[in-house]
């Protein structure tokens, strides 16, 4: 008999960015652990594949389309989840932006650093507040999830803005995990490190220097992750067995920031 404490049989959870990659590897995961999903996403035909893998699993599951950039897309689209579902249990605010292609730092725009922070750091500020707010409310506590990213612990040159971004997120889940323990809220960060995923998708492709000589050095000996991999931790985050770990970094990586 499978362990019940991860069983998400009852629980909702909404994924921002669980269209594909990283984000719907664990959407998938928790919708096959018997946990409802809505995900969140902005591009049409992404968020319908994604709904029609998810629908596999036999739960209720719907597909928004949003910017968590924007604060008012963000709200409305909230109430709508609520509308539909009643309640939500686990917010994963993944939906990110790479910082790629800035050149560096000292050549930097203002419209890039200002681009990746409203996605990265603001998108997470508007998710959890929305859910923080409904969740405290409801009075049942709750799981929030932020994607973070080993370049907030790592030297990420030519990426500062990403990095920054990144940082924020830890800085954000570890006060929520203090503020928000009396409401039976966790609040927790995971770090990718180098994972295939669409937005890192050129990177892997096409960067040969990239490919020969920073993905050989995972002690894993993978070329790198993928969405996949992050399946069990959303499932476990978002089940009861974590009821008391909260304001943690889980860095999954391959072995990556340790060598």
């Amino acid at each position: 008999m499978a362990y019940r404490g991860f069983d998400l049989t009852g629980k909702v959870a909404l994924v921002t960015g669980g269209n594909s990659g990283i984000g719907l590897g664990m959407a998938d995961a928790m919708a096959e652990a018997g946990a409802d999903v809505c995900i969140w996403g902005t591009k049409a035909e992404k968020n319908e594949a994604a709904r029609k893998q998810l629908e596999r699993h036999g739960r209720k599951v719907h597909a928004q389309i949003v910017n968590v950039a924007e604060e008012r897309e963000v709200e409305a689209a909230f109430a709508e989840v609520l509308q539909r579902f009643g309640h939500v249990d686990n917010c994963v605010a993944n939906a990110g932006v790479g910082g790629g292609g800035s050149g560096a730092f000292i050549e930097m725009t203002t419209e890039s650093w200002r681009r990746v922070l409203s996605v990265n750091l603001d998108g997470v500020f508007f998710t959890f507040r929305a859910a923080a707010r409904h969740m405290v409310q409801r009075g049942k506590g709750g799981s929030l999830v932020g994607m973070a990213s080993t370049a907030a612990i790592e030297g990420a040159p030519r990426s500062e803005h990403y990095a920054a971004s990144k940082g924020g997120v830890i800085s954000m889940v570890r006060a929520l995990a203090v503020e928000l323990a009396r409401y039976r809220i966790t609040a927790n960060a995971i770090l990718p490190g180098w994972i295939e995923t669409p937005m890192t998708d050129r990177l892997f492709k096409q960067n040969t220097q990239f490919v020969e000589k920073v993905l050989p050095r995972i002690p894993m000996g993978r070329k790198g992750g993928t969405g996949d991999d992050f399946g069990p931790i959303a499932v476990y985050l978002a089940s009861d067995a974590t009821r008391y770990t909260t304001g943690q970094s889980f860095v999954i990586d391959g072995g990556y920031t340790l060598f």
